[in-house]
């Protein structure tokens, strides 16, 4: 584990009074070279019967993508996601935190946590909760990142002098692809791994800046150019600046224990 500021504590400074952060980090993923989006694939995957929580919703775009409309509702901890969740028609939308959920025991038929238990101290708690406000042979779906997914924005952390862009959400509770399998299987039952095929080639600076942007604040004029010259180098070199994405899909059932 890393110093500094706890996984949830990162989490409240990146998300609570803002949706840009998060707006700007998904804009790079539209570079992505999978013809399917994240959020297309994603949706052919859940299960969409019955009542449905997502936990963690953000702003709610997946919601934008998916056709079908579930008895549907949404949490999350930020006031500013909130607040963009309560335009997805037909959701109901709770403020609370992920490890505390206030619903009583059996009320959902599936439960989405999409790449957001890394944002908690006590992911285990989370999962717990999970399984307890799911109906027995209920469905869990949770996206996780590896360790190694987009390691060259990482990269560039000391091109700018900033050691925090390299410390990524996991490093403070190692929920990644590699090890939440085996954490969700503590509480779930027939769980299941698929992998989102994407790499991420990006022809110009301007969007990674703004992803950097996004992790550490407004970047000096020194910072600026000094990651716009290692982005156009590596742009001038390979035709565009490449990035691999890591991100997998867990899927798990709800037992009877």
């Amino acid at each position: 584990m890393t110093g500094g500021a706890s996984a949830a504590a990162r989490a409240t400074s990146q998300y609570a009074t803002t949706t840009g952060n998060l707006i700007a980090r998904m804009a790079l993923h539209a570079y992505g070279t999978n013809p399917q989006s994240w959020f297309a694939w994603l949706g052919e995957r859940l299960p969409l019967a019955g009542d449905v929580l997502e936990v963690g919703a953000g702003t709610g775009e997946l919601w934008h993508r998916v056709g079908h409309r579930p008895r549907l509702t949404l949490t999350d901890f930020s006031p500013a996601m909130c607040a963009r969740l309560r335009e997805v028609p037909g959701a109901r939308v709770l403020r609370c935190d992920a490890t505390h959920l206030p619903f009583g025991a059996g009320v959902a038929d599936a439960v989405i946590a999409n790449s957001m238990l890394y944002h908690l101290d006590d992911p285990d708690a989370a999962l717990r909760g999970f399984a307890r406000v799911l109906r027995p042979g209920g469905r869990l779906t949770v996206a996780v990142n590896g360790r190694d997914h987009m390691a060259e924005l990482n990269a560039l952390g000391p091109v700018i002098g900033c050691s925090d862009l390299a410390v990524r959400f996991h490093d403070k509770n190692d929920v990644t692809a590699e090890a939440t399998p085996a954490r969700v299987a503590a509480h779930f039952d027939d769980v299941t791994v698929e992998r989102y095929p994407d790499e991420l080639v990006v022809p110009a600076a301007e969007p990674i800046l703004a992803y950097v942007a996004s992790m550490i604040g407004p970047l000096t004029a020194a910072q600026e150019a000094a990651a716009r010259a290692a982005i156009e180098a590596r742009i001038d070199a390979e035709g565009a600046f490449r990035v691999r994405k890591h991100t997998v899909l867990i899927s798990a059932t709800r037992g009877s224990r």
